[in-house]
């Protein structure tokens, strides 16, 4: 949504940048003087939550990877001499590692919110994808960063899903034995994720520039799902948003503070406490809470080439959902039918998540089953159908008109009118 500039140099210098490199006019168009909609609620304040997150994770892991040793017989003594010895490196490990898991809390809502508000739908395709491609780029990230101390469960996990590959056909097991670094899950692997778990954070903010830069082309959608018309419909990001948006940040760190002083594993699972044995088998191997509902997909589906497709189709079919939903409304506020059915979907994404913690066995793989087939459901053929066949409420004809007549005083006059005057004879 482009927007003429309203950036003054505020002297000589930042004029002569500005003719040269205008980084304060681009910031300046961005960040204060951008126009945006004056209906967006909290829910959209999640944008800077995760770039502050971004941020957060980046800082600590640099300094932490400073005191980590990439080896197998090393890697788990120098986490705990980083717990123990180094000046605050219990708060920079605890920080890291609540900060992973309020980086995907933060990342879903933003999700859900997405979906329920359309923000999806034309012009945002792009938007949406590279939206998607970031969420791809965290789990990666995420995971081979859960491999990092050298635990039981960082060791187990790293061996069962990268074992996952050995199903795909003719490459697969190419690409197991070049996650491994070898023939088994060793000190190679431990090499090459370290060195991926260091540099995919960078790719990551590169990728959000290019997010942020699609964001600005379109707007930003609003929970009434119209685009926007003139000045009225807008007002500036700063001072608005800037308080907003702080605000909603300020909520989230007492949450992401909360859990780095008083419940910093309450997230993790306590395997990850001993030192990784290859003899020694945990009873019941789980990944991180942020990856249980891929999980239950993947152990829903007996067959394992079919589990490993469904997994990573259920990122995948987010790229195409654009042009899955037909409906020519973009915000749920106003498909009442497709409500009820993004209810079951949460709902199912909650089964999944509560499965994928539980033994693949006994009721829990039914549970798991259902909530994976409703989750293909809802994408493949409840949003195409649906949104042909609802009837939608009536649209606002713009965010700022009134939505509700404008109460009557008691004499019956709406207020903000002016009353006929009252004559005798």
């Amino acid at each position: 949504m482009s927007h003429q500039s309203t950036y003054r140099p505020t002297g000589p210098f930042t004029e002569w940048l500005d003719k040269r490199l205008p980084v304060p006019r681009l910031m300046h168009d961005s960040l204060v003087d951008f126009p945006t909609p004056r209906n967006l609620n909290y829910w959209y304040t999640f944008g800077g939550i995760l770039t502050f997150c971004l941020i957060s994770q980046i800082v600590t892991g640099i300094i932490l990877a400073m005191h980590y040793t990439p080896h197998v017989d090393y890697a788990f003594e120098s986490v705990e001499r980083i717990m123990r010895d180094v000046n605050f490196g219990w708060l920079l490990r605890y920080a890291h590692a609540v900060g992973a898991s309020m980086f995907f809390f933060a990342v879903y809502v933003h999700i859900f919110r997405g979906l329920y508000y359309g923000s999806y739908k034309a012009p945002r395709e792009v938007l949406w994808m590279l939206g998607v491609v970031i969420l791809l780029l965290m789990m990666a990230t995420a995971f081979m960063g859960y491999v990092l101390p050298w635990g039981q469960m960082s060791f187990w996990g790293a061996t069962v899903i990268t074992n996952f590959f050995t199903a795909i056909p003719l490459v697969g097991n190419a690409i197991t034995e070049w996650l491994w670094g070898g023939f088994a899950v060793g000190n190679a692997t431990l090499n090459r994720f370290f060195s991926l778990h260091y540099l995919l954070p960078f790719v990551i903010f590169g990728v959000v520039i290019l997010h942020i830069w699609a964001l600005h082309v379109p707007g930003n959608n609003n929970p009434t799902g119209i685009d926007v018309r003139g000045k009225q419909d807008t007002v500036p990001f700063h001072p608005y948003y800037t308080v907003k948006d702080g605000f909603a940040l300020s909520l989230f760190c007492i949450l992401f503070a909360w859990y780095v002083f008083f419940a910093p594993n309450a997230l993790g699972h306590p395997d990850n406490y001993i030192p990784a044995d290859p003899l020694v088998t945990p009873p019941h191997i789980v990944p991180e809470w942020y990856f249980l509902p891929f999980y239950a997909i993947l152990r829903s589906i007996p067959d394992k080439l079919l589990g490993v497709i469904a997994m990573f189709g259920s990122i995948a079919i987010l790229f195409v959902l654009p042009w899955l939903d037909r409906s020519p409304v973009r915000s749920l506020r106003y498909r009442p039918m497709t409500q009820i059915f993004f209810v079951g979907f949460v709902v199912a994404c909650g089964v999944l998540m509560y499965c994928g913690g539980k033994p693949a066995e006994g009721v829990y793989v039914l549970w798991a089953r259902l909530a994976t087939a409703y989750y293909f459901a809802y994408f493949l053929l409840i949003l195409p159908i649906v949104g042909l066949i609802e009837t939608p409420r009536k649209l606002p004809d713009s965010i700022a008109k009134p939505v509700l007549p404008a109460p009557a005083l008691a004499g019956g006059t709406p207020i903000g009118a002016t009353a006929a005057p009252h004559t005798d004879g």
